[in-house]
């Protein structure tokens, strides 16, 4: 996404300072959400092994991956250490990995949904105080506009800020939900196919992920992610509106 923002030519240098900023809180306080909530669901589930290890913590220096971070920098996505599971442990143990690999994205989703709430509750804010204005555009479709001789200021950075940490979230719970390996999507997909085939995708999993890098790095899986990720935005922004609109 960086690479995107400095491509477009139509973004000040301060709005590229709040995109790094946004990806470092996704980085510090997001990631390890993430890799948190597969461990303590995995916890839950009859599974010590995040636990035993001291991974199920949020402190970021126990999941950071530099690689995976330097990654979400450039193009918006990327990766924290895995936290490690044993399924031998889980009663089911196909299930149990499924609903582990699920807690990662809705943690990132959660995130996103709260990102949309406090951008909103800012938005209304500015709307009471005749700042802002929520109304129907040249298409009659209500939106919110800037009032005439308005200058947002400082505010614009801080809505920006909540828009980049909205968009990364969403991003990154479509890029794990991908179901291929190594990624959370495929330990869901394999809740739902027979032992053989799981064996199968197992077996050729270093390639399969070492393809996946390589369209990571041509842009390819960017092109599949954006369109899901602009509609999972819009419809984030659209549910979180609902806690204020009423009052506008």
């Amino acid at each position: 996404m960086l690479l995107s923002l400095l491509r477009s030519g139509s973004v000040d240098f301060f709005s590229v300072i709040i995109y790094i900023l946004s990806v470092l809180m996704v980085i510090f306080l997001i990631n390890p959400l993430h890799e948190c909530a597969h461990g303590f669901v995995a916890y839950k589930l009859g599974d010590r092994t995040a636990k035993n290890m001291g991974r199920l913590t949020l402190n970021p220096i126990s999941h950071i991956d530099y690689m995976g971070a330097a990654m979400m920098l450039i193009v918006g996505f990327g990766w924290a250490k895995p936290v490690p599971v044993n399924p031998r442990n889980f009663k089911k143990p196909k299930i149990g990995m499924g609903l582990t690999a699920l807690a990662g994205p809705v943690s990132n989703l959660l995130a996103a949904i709260l990102g949309g709430l406090i951008y909103n509750g800012i938005v209304t804010i500015l709307i009471k105080n005749g700042d802002l204005i929520y109304g129907p555009d040249v298409n009659g479709v209500n939106t919110v506009f800037i009032r005439e001789g308005f200058d947002l200021g400082f505010l614009k950075y801080v809505l920006l800020f909540f828009q980049f940490f909205i968009l990364i979230n969403i991003c990154l719970a479509v890029f794990n939900l991908i179901p291929i390996p190594p990624l959370d999507g495929s330990k869901i997909l394999m809740v739902f196919l027979p032992n053989r085939t799981i064996y199968k995708i197992q077996r050729y999993e270093h390639i399969i992920t070492l393809i996946l890098f390589i369209a990571i790095m041509m842009g390819g899986v960017t092109l599949f992610i954006s369109p899901i990720q602009n509609w999972l935005y819009d419809r984030i922004n659209d549910l979180t509106q609902l806690a204020y609109s009423w009052s506008w």
